[in-house]
């Protein structure tokens, strides 16, 4: 299992939001780059980056700070937040990111998706509370229910899936291990876990799973672990 360190940008600034809610925000850093800069020197292969600005309101207010993370890095970079047409995904894919995550527009515009998916390297983010998917940077229920839209994917060339469950972001509690069991049941498309991460039995568990990877955010900004432990609990 991969680890995919986080970095969530707001205002250019490094951030964690409790539970996706915006008025609970928790201001970890002012340069991305040295956070970026030292998931790489730490030996991490992914950076997961995330522009809560744009998955709010779909403007790209972080993509310069996106650019410079990727140009900063020899690893790969995957970036999601506001990618709600073909031109957004291209500009970030032009910026030097390796993966665009489609959230909203994976919900409303799945034809769109998977034509970028013909192309590009492409993940699904479904954000969850319960079996409800959330949009707009998660103010928002769409209706639409988890294992519908998995469906919807099938076959599509979708790189991966990243489930996040809303309920567990950023409170350490550790994963839905048994609603991850059930999305790996419902997909053959590669699953990224995230949310909940708090200590490295956490990652031990989940690296039982047949996940392709898992994000990690507030666990490491807290110090809880570092990030080579982290890639030592996901395994080889």
């Amino acid at each position: 299992m991969r680890l995919y360190p986080a970095i969530d940008l707001r205002g250019g600034r490094v951030v964690r939001l409790y539970q996706g809610d915006f008025d609970k925000e928790t201001v970890y850093g002012m340069d991305p780059v040295a956070v970026a800069e030292g998931y790489a020197a730490a030996g991490a292969t992914w950076i997961h980056v995330v522009d809560l600005d744009a998955a709010r309101t779909g403007t790209p207010e972080n993509r310069p700070v996106i650019a410079a993370i990727a140009g900063a890095v020899d690893i790969k970079v995957q970036a999601s937040g506001g990618v709600r047409d073909r031109a957004s995904a291209e500009e970030l894919l032009a910026c030097g990111v390796d993966r665009v995550v489609i959230g909203t527009a994976a919900v409303e515009f799945p034809e769109l998706v998977c034509e970028l998916a013909s192309h590009h390297q492409v993940a699904v983010g479904i954000d969850t509370r319960g079996r409800d998917v959330a949009v707009r940077g998660w103010t928002e229920g769409s209706g639409v229910d988890l294992f519908d839209l998995l469906a919807r994917y099938a076959g599509s060339g979708v790189a991966a899936i990243i489930v996040t469950d809303i309920s567990r972001d950023a409170t350490m509690a550790g994963p839905d291990l048994d609603g991850l069991a059930a999305v790996l049941d419902a997909t053959d498309i590669p699953v990224i876990a995230s949310g909940g991460v708090g200590v490295l039995a956490d990652l031990e568990k989940l690296a039982a799973l047949p996940l392709e990877g898992a994000i990690v955010g507030k666990a490491l900004y807290e110090g809880n672990f570092t990030v080579e432990e982290a890639i030592v609990a996901c395994g080889p």
